[in-house]
């Protein structure tokens, strides 16, 4: 469709997924689980945490940070494309499109700086036991989640801005299944260059410092766990920072191959894959990862689902 310079009135077609009536329901089907499955399973996590009290520590309070995250990510995008797969509704409006890359890029970069934060976390509990508790008072891990926030909103704020200054006059067709900046800026037809620069300045920024935090906290801890004498309290240390490193890498990669390079390298087929990695798939992954390798999360799952049960 021929369109003018961007405006308020502009709508746009999300034209990520098949059109083909054959694969449209089993794939809705399809989402629509694992959509489910992703949101219960974290609220689960959350409600184990607020609900036990041996799970109220600095740990568990960032991963209850975590967990909410996980719920809002796939909540931004996948309604909206579970409704374009049963209802072949794909026209989303300006400020739809506007609201949702402004909440997919806030939830996103707040992960990351979180995940930074929880690695951090490991390395006072493992390399400094004795002081975890004065050092990770809960006015700092409070501060750190605030922050962790905060920052990722203003990041958000900054790259929305950046995209949707632009003008797209050529087509209104987002070859994606939601609003994001990479889809965004191979549409625009105006010069896109100082964008991208800035994009791509902000997010090495913001992931290479979250990223050398987390390896330098690693490179502490791994040399911690080695010089411990027992094999048990190795086994407790790698257990709990296992799951965490396992998230890391899970979110980080897909993130990284989405977000830091140039549009000019934007291929759609591949780009909705890895976008459903961190978009759908590890918000499904991350409960599954930190009960099955933690104890304590699964006695208190367990209390849940039994009172759950009981009540009903």
């Amino acid at each position: 469709t021929q369109r003018g310079n961007l405006s308020t009135g502009t709508e746009f077609v999300l034209v990520g997924l098949s059109d083909a009536p054959e694969v449209r329901f089993p794939l809705f089907v399809l989402f629509l689980i694992t959509y489910l499955a992703a949101v219960a399973g974290n609220i689960s996590i959350l409600v184990a945490i607020s609900t036990n009290t041996p799970l109220h520590n600095p740990m568990y309070f960032f991963l209850g940070n975590l967990s909410l995250l996980d719920v809002l990510c796939p909540t931004i995008t996948v309604p909206k494309m579970l409704e374009a797969l049963l209802l072949e509704n794909k026209v989303i409006s300006f400020h739809g499109c506007m609201f949702q890359l402004f909440f997919l890029i806030d939830v996103v970069g707040t992960e990351i700086f979180l995940l930074a934060v929880m690695a951090y976390d490991r390395y006072v509990a493992i390399c400094h036991p004795l002081q975890y508790m004065n050092i990770m008072s809960m006015k700092l891990c409070a501060h750190l989640a605030i922050g962790t926030w905060v920052a990722g909103l203003v990041n958000s704020l900054l790259h929305t801005s950046l995209v949707f200054t632009l003008s797209f006059c050529d087509s209104n067709e987002i070859d994606q299944y939601y609003c994001d900046i990479p889809p965004m800026l191979a549409l625009s037809c105006s010069s896109t260059y100082s964008r991208e620069l800035v994009v791509l300045t902000v997010a090495g920024a913001i992931g290479g410092s979250a990223f050398v935090v987390t390896l330098v906290s690693y490179i502490y801890i791994l040399r911690a766990i080695l010089c411990m004498n027992s094999s048990e309290s190795r086994h407790k240390a790698f257990s709990t920072c296992g799951s965490h490193l396992t998230a890391v890498c899970l979110f980080y990669g897909t993130t990284i191959c989405t977000y830091a390079r140039p549009s000019s390298a934007y291929l759609p087929n591949q780009d909705r894959i890895v976008s459903m990695f961190y978009g759908i798939l590890t918000p499904l992954l991350n409960p599954i990862i930190y009960s099955l390798r933690n104890k304590e999360v699964k006695c208190a799952l367990r209390r849940v689902i039994s009172q759950v049960r009981t009540a009903l």
